[in-house]
């Protein structure tokens, strides 16, 4: 049987996957944490597919999607399956690059809180019961992550490859899923990836946001779960 993995988004870690973590386990996933350990998003792929052999089933989340489809890339006859949750495959904006280099410079001076609380929100779809709740625990692993994580993987996302450029050429089945209200990574940039890889499944669910695995694990869980079986 492949390897599960899951990769977390930008600063995050298994705490994202905790509802999956149970819901997955016959299928023993495993977490990554790549993404803490390299600087640029090829590295993080290469040693992902160094440490775990064989065949393997990535299912990335945000940055954790952008990790996945270079893996896919770099050894696509390993990769037996995809699952990307809220990413995106373009190269990053000008825009985008801009408010990302001032970030740094706020974190690189301490800022880490100035610059992370007034932005949860825009994690999660504003009309969730249990929001508040999801963006103190959204917070914590952001904070947790610390300065140095937070310049480290928003540098690695700024020179991210253009993943587009690929996905054409995956033959292995690929599921897409986006939050219909995500504000981090629009739908527009899911249904890209899907209409770009032959046979790819999408998957958009509704009153939702960028956290999937957290807003909306049951839907979540149970996609999965049926998309790893036919695999």
């Amino acid at each position: 049987m492949p390897t599960l993995i899951l990769l977390p988004g930008l600063a995050a870690d298994a705490i994202m996957w905790r509802e999956q973590l149970s819901a997955l386990a016959e299928f023993h996933p495993v977490v990554t944490d790549v993404h803490a350990r390299h600087d640029t998003i090829e590295a993080m792929a290469a040693a992902l597919l160094s440490e775990h052999a064989g065949d393997l089933v990535l299912c990335g989340a945000s940055m954790g999607g952008i990790v996945a489809m270079e893996a896919a890339r770099q050894a696509p006859a390993r990769v037996r399956g995809l699952a990307l949750l809220g990413t995106n495959a373009r190269p990053e904006t000008d825009d985008m690059r801009q408010l990302r280099e001032d970030a740094i410079l706020r974190f690189g001076a301490g800022q880490v809180r100035e610059v992370i609380e007034p932005n949860v929100a825009l994690a999660f779809y504003a009309g969730h019961p249990a929001i508040e709740q999801l963006a103190v625990t959204y917070l914590d692993f952001v904070l947790a992550a610390g300065p140095e994580q937070l310049i480290r993987q928003n540098r690695a996302i700024v020179l991210r490859p253009d993943a587009r450029k690929h996905l054409p050429s995956l033959r292995m089945p690929v599921l897409v899923m986006c939050g219909e209200n995500d504000l981090l990574t629009p739908p527009d940039c899911s249904r890209e990836i899907a209409s770009l890889v032959p046979g790819a499944q999408l998957v958009m669910v509704p009153q939702c946001g960028h956290m999937l695995t957290m807003e909306r694990p049951q839907l979540v869980n149970t996609t999965l779960r049926e998309w790893i079986a036919r695999l």
